[in-house]
């Protein structure tokens, strides 16, 4: 049976985390820069595991004004720096609650920079394996981050998302863009459907390109998050595939 796990940002202030947790299987927690502090850490990742649920770090850019959605010129060494950081954090924090950190994903716009940059993508890979070589990294399907990862010799996650559109090269769409974000339920489901069985998506310039999907990242902060994710894990077991986290 094909298996897809189900991601979700997490802690970072939307209010739907104890709803939002029993449907997924993989949870991304803020690490206190572009959202959450020790508090939020700690009860997110209890949440989780009593969930039974994968605890990854998300860590971003320290710009909760703009919730880390704002690209910044910024060097090898910075990006490193705070990704390995704010994994450290979370490890610590995960390790006293008798948890482990499983996964890394870079949030917003440091996530969309590594994704085509190669040399920040070695930064974000690099920093994972320093601080856990048996972290999986994940990746932008397709993208530098995905290289990178392999070329450090950590396990990777290859991401596609269920309510951001793409452009033909395999990039997500910039959120600025009025047709950035899929609004419409049954075509954010039909999407998803058609990367896990048919490894294609449908390009907003109108063509079919081709798509690896390891894992499907849920946001937190939409409209309707909690009424998605159980229409979206419904519709997917329905298709007969099965949701479990990454390597589980």
């Amino acid at each position: 049976m094909r298996t897809i796990d189900l991601n979700c940002d997490l802690g970072e202030g939307a209010g739907r985390d104890a709803e939002l947790m029993p449907l997924i299987t993989s949870a991304n927690i803020a690490c206190g820069a572009h959202a959450g502090d020790e508090a939020t850490m700690r009860a997110t990742v209890t949440l989780a595991k009593k969930h039974g649920v994968a605890i990854g770090a998300h860590p971003g850019f320290a710009d909760r004004e703009n919730f880390g959605r704002i690209e910044k010129v910024t060097s090898q060494d910075e990006v490193y720096q705070l990704v390995l950081t704010q994994a450290q954090a979370l490890r610590r924090l995960a390790q006293e609650a008798g948890a482990k950190v499983t996964h890394v994903k870079p949030h917003g716009a440091l996530y969309n920079m590594a994704a085509r940059n190669a040399l920040l993508a070695d930064a974000v890979a690099q920093a994972a394996y320093d601080c856990d070589p048996r972290l999986v990294l994940f990746g932008l399907a397709g993208s530098a981050l995905v290289r990178a990862a392999e070329r450090c010799g950590l396990a990777v996650a290859q991401e596609v998302f269920a309510d951001r559109t793409y452009h033909a090269d395999g990039t997500l769409t910039l959120r600025g863009r009025p047709d950035a974000i899929i609004t419409a339920e049954p075509a954010a489901v039909a999407q998803v459907l058609r990367m896990v069985r048919e490894g294609k998506v449908r390009a907003v310039d109108g063509a079919d390109v081709a798509i690896h999907a390891d894992t499907i990242c849920l946001h937190g902060d939409g409209p309707h998050p909690v009424e998605f994710a159980r229409r979206l894990r419904r519709e997917l077991l329905t298709a007969g595939i099965e949701v479990k986290a990454h390597g589980a």
